[in-house]
């Protein structure tokens, strides 16, 4: 296993990573984000309001975007485990 092919794993683990974790922030960021303008619009300055919302919403993008999730981690591990073959000692 030369150094490009390590940098290319490198990348591919990073992408993965990205992607398993960008459903779950995506759906929290734009909650988060329509919470305080809901906050701005009624002028109530309560920093504990969104946690809640958020964590539900983060929560319910887990569960609908699990399956998914899963089988995009099986891959990759499917890959890598195919990847112990071509490393020699």
């Amino acid at each position: 296993m030369g150094e490009a092919d390590i940098v290319a794993l490198v990348r591919e683990t990073l992408m993965v990573a990205m992607m398993l974790a960008a459903p779950v922030l995506v759906v929290t960021l734009l909650t988060g984000l329509l919470l305080s303008v809901f906050q701005t619009a009624t002028s109530i300055n309560e920093a504990t309001l969104t946690f809640l919302p958020k964590l539900v919403a983060g929560g319910t993008a887990t569960l609908f975007a699990f399956p998914w999730m899963i089988h995009l981690f099986r891959d990759y591990f499917i890959h890598l485990v195919s990847l112990f073959r071509t490393v020699h000692a």
